[in-house]
């Protein structure tokens, strides 16, 4: 990609890349820390809703006075967007409803944007994207996160020419936390509260990574931006260890635990009694292939690649990802070369709102990582079918009707604003392409 040289250039220049960052979480820090190490690349503006989180944020991650002299700070996101010596807009609120106005707003402008929002990307990620085509930018997942790191891999399998059987990434899961809240979240990490609190965590995020939801969400973004499969009734989480993906992660009339060959599936880093996982892949992602012949089977025993009985599946891994660390790849690459660090392209999957407990009516929901419903993923065309609440709208909702443990939660079954652009725009996409997947499946 030479964007290093590129990249070199442009500070020899003085023609700095200019970030506009929006939100300065843990994300942002992240990739705060390490923008201050990069020439070249130059954070002219951060918005968040508390300017003075984001300096401290800056401050914490060893930015000097002086280079926090030449960002400015504010708690207007589009102010941010339009500032004119912004190239690249770096969405990381983790709201939906935000993040689908920031993008809007990055077109208008005419910036790039990488949307860390995997939430947003997820409620209306193929609409936004044709929009981006339409305004002549770059709308781009981020290097660094799982799904964009899953891609690069998926990328490299198909233009080797090997059929991708299966992606995704780890996680630690067993089938009770779907039913974990804020409130035991830390008993599953090992923490006490006032631990949690002293490091800066926090509960609902971090229930979201354990109660399935995040997993749910990520796999529809691989999902939508590959082409391949989400599983009929949701993720499964088979628990395996690296040298044991091309078994486990095989059809299941071959002795696997998948329902179809392009399949996206994410894996569990403890066995279901708790014992945990040998060589486990829980910070990692990876891709399981198939050779298209003799010949090539022939060269992954040759070559030391881990195989399953066959010989003919395979599978390469990455063992971790950095998050923000890594974020600079999806900007530069935007900037410097116009090409996104995957993105979506259809409608395949979706995350939506099933109900951790027995729901009353009345009740109201209080979306990603709460007490009331986790995102479950679902084949794109069976979520439409069933008039399933995508889980980025299932904040602040109202029940209109009692809900079971476990039962997925329609539009028909809450109140919500059918103004709101968020909610417009996801209607939107469902009939755009939702109606191009069923004609393609007719």
């Amino acid at each position: 990609m030479y964007m290093h040289e590129l990249l070199r250039e442009r500070a020899a220049s003085a023609r700095p890349v200019r970030v506009a960052l929006i939100g300065a979480g843990k994300f942002g820090s992240m990739f705060l820390s390490q923008a201050s190490s990069t020439a070249g690349l130059e954070v002219a503006v951060i918005a968040d809703l508390d300017p003075d989180r984001a300096r401290t944020a800056c401050r914490a991650v060893g930015w000097s006075d002086a280079l926090a002299s030449r960002t400015r700070f504010t708690d207007d996101a589009v102010d941010a967007i339009r500032d004119v010596g912004v190239d690249v807009v770096v969405e990381a609120t983790g709201s939906p409803t935000a993040g689908i106005a920031h993008a809007r707003a990055a077109f208008a402008a005419g910036k790039h944007i990488v949307m860390v929002n995997v939430e947003a990307d997820v409620l209306a990620g193929p609409l936004l994207a044709a929009e981006a085509r339409d305004a002549g930018v770059v709308y781009t997942m981020a290097y660094g996160d799982q799904p964009a790191l899953t891609c690069e891999m998926v990328e490299w399998a198909r233009i080797s020419g090997f059929d991708v059987v299966a992606a995704g990434k780890g996680t630690k899961y067993l089938p009770s936390y779907h039913g974990s809240t804020p409130d035991t979240v830390w008993d599953h990490y090992g923490l006490t509260a006032e631990q949690a609190r002293a490091a800066g965590m926090n509960s609902r995020m971090f229930n979201s990574f354990l109660d399935g939801t995040k997993s749910a969400i990520e796999m529809a973004a691989i999902a939508n931006a590959t082409g391949l499969a989400p599983p009929p009734d949701g993720l499964r989480f088979p628990p395996c260890g690296r040298d044991d993906l091309a078994h486990v992660l095989r059809p299941s009339d071959e002795g696997g635990q998948l329902h179809h060959k392009g399949q996206v599936e994410v894996i569990s880093s403890i066995e279901r009694d708790g014992r945990p996982v040998p060589n486990d892949l829980r910070w990692g992602v990876y891709v399981v292939v198939e050779a298209p012949n003799d010949y090539t089977a022939a060269c992954f025993r040759q070559y030391g690649m881990n195989t399953d009985a066959s010989g003919r599946y395979s599978a390469m891994y990455k063992p971790f990802h950095l998050i923000g660390l890594e974020l600079n790849v999806s900007i530069l690459s935007a900037a410097l070369l116009g090409r996104p660090t995957g993105a979506t392209r259809d409608f395949a999957g979706d995350a939506v709102a099933t109900a951790k407990r027995d729901l009353a009516a009345g009740e109201t929901l209080d979306g990603e990582g709460g007490f009331t419903i986790y995102g479950k993923l679902l084949p794109a065309r069976t979520s439409l079918d069933r008039g399933a609440l995508p889980i980025g709208l299932a904040h602040g909702t109202t029940l209109g009707r009692a809900v079971r443990a476990g039962e997925v939660i329609g539009w028909g079954d809450v109140e919500y604003d059918a103004t709101n652009e968020a909610v417009c725009a996801r209607r939107e996409m469902e009939v755009r392409f939702g109606t191009e997947r069923r004609n393609a499946a007719a």
